[in-house]
């Protein structure tokens, strides 16, 4: 783990905020997409595959979705092991370019009746590539945050993450609502679809020009020779911070449930299985999710004062402890959804203010890069990839599942020393 110094929580200090929204945008820019594309797929599912069978096409949309997921460990074992030699400034101008070159194919895309078979094909490799650039994303912007941040500031530096993050769900949430006030069904289908994909590709050409007068940090330039140096840094990893491995393991699971069950899985298991009204849900997750923004730097803020242990167990009990109860919240009726959301949601920015933070202090920096971006998103994929399916299998019994979950993190988080104010490897 990482060295303890002596240094104070200063009072005073000036967060360099370009710095810090240059860093976050490309996290921005990745969720919107992935958000817009589970958004829209029902409108280009049979624009892009054979519109002869609507639901075959919905799931064959929706199986490149899932596809592209796995792909994450590759981009965060490639695209991690490129920033630990490369640099992460250099890292996290391909992560972005990958990931808005993705969109702005989708954008334009022909369709089925035009080119026939290489459409979907075209799509696939599409969401490939933002596959890959979302797992270098995550763990290059994290190293980056990590290292900048001042010791007794990491929390603050690292709740900027998670702010982007939420503020593009929220946005690309409210975009599909305007879109479908305003357009059509048949108008979104032909063309009003790749309007967002547009947008999510300009965003990143802008976010790819923030990024272009960043620093590299000193972290990385201080440890670089060594990390060229490292031949199977994978296996390195394994042999020499099996505890950091198992610990980012541990609380990535959870992490990831909360993610997909408040975020993704929890609206369609609402309207579908519980008869929510589908406003009342809409309306509960936007609420639930300005407040998970909200809510992010207070907690980054509050974690370089109390430390991170205290505050990742709390995170962890509480989810365990009322998960099931809120469960029985979710059915008709606004009032319950929005217990539900905002509470869920609230106290899962205990974790996600700080996410970045906690994974730089797991690892040296030769090995940061690749280290966080492998085994954090092969437990996202194995544990996100499968909560919509999960949810659906499982029913009222995954709340369960995510309690289970929810003490393994527990118990994991117990095992971490404490790291508020220390330095990095």
């Amino acid at each position: 783990m990482a060295e303890r110094t002596d240094v104070p929580t200063t009072t005073g200090h000036r967060l360099p905020v370009r710095m810090l929204v240059a860093a976050s945008i490309g996290n921005a820019v990745e969720w919107y997409d992935w958000t817009i594309y589970a958004t829209f797929s029902i409108y280009f599912a049979t624009q892009i595959f054979p519109p002869g069978n609507e639901a075959l096409a919905l799931i064959s949309t929706l199986a490149t979705y899932a596809l592209a997921f796995f792909f994450r460990p590759l981009g965060g074992f490639v695209l991690g092991r490129f920033a630990d030699v490369r640099g992460r400034r250099t890292a996290m101008m391909l992560t972005i370019l990958l990931m808005a070159g993705g969109s702005l194919v989708i954008a334009v895309l022909p369709t089925f009746s035009m080119v026939g078979w290489l459409a979907p094909v075209l799509l696939l490799l599409a969401r490939i590539a933002q596959g890959m650039s979302l797992g270098g994303e995550v763990s290059n912007a994290s190293a980056y945050l990590g290292e900048i941040a001042p010791p007794a500031h990491r929390g603050r530096y690292s709740s900027f993450f998670y702010i982007s993050t939420g503020t593009a769900v929220l946005i690309a949430s409210v975009l599909g609502v305007v879109l479908a006030g305003t357009l059509s069904d048949d108008q979104i289908a032909s063309w009003g679809w790749r309007v967002p994909f547009v947008l999510g590709g300009l965003l990143g050409l802008v976010g790819l020009w923030l990024r272009r007068t960043i620093p590299e940090t000193e972290q990385f330039e201080a440890n670089k020779s060594s990390a060229r140096k490292i031949k199977n840094p994978l296996l390195l990893t394994l042999k020499e911070h099996p505890k950091a491995v198992g610990r980012l393991f541990g609380f990535t699971l959870l992490s990831t449930l909360c993610y997909y069950t408040f975020f993704s899985a929890l609206t369609p298991y609402a309207t579908r299985t519980r008869g929510a009204d589908p406003f009342d849900v809409f309306l509960a997750l936007a609420i639930g999710t300005l407040l998970f923004v909200l809510l992010q730097y207070p907690m980054g803020a509050l974690s370089d004062r109390i430390g991170r242990k205290p505050q990742l167990l709390f995170w962890s009990a509480a989810t365990a402890i009322l998960i099931v109860p809120l469960s029985a919240l979710v059915g008709p009726g606004f009032w319950g959804l929005l217990v539900v959301f905002c509470v869920g949601l609230g106290l899962y920015t205990m974790m996600t203010s700080i996410a970045p933070a906690v994974m730089s202090e797991l690892f040296p920096t030769e090995v940061r890069g690749l280290g966080i971006g492998a085994w954090y998103n092969l437990t996202v994929a194995v544990f996100g990839g499968t909560a919509p399916l999960m949810i659906q299998w499982l029913g009222g019994a995954f709340f369960w599942y995510v309690a289970a979950g929810a003490l393994l993190a527990f118990l994991t988080i117990l095992t971490l020393p404490e790291t508020k104010g220390s330095v990095l490897r």
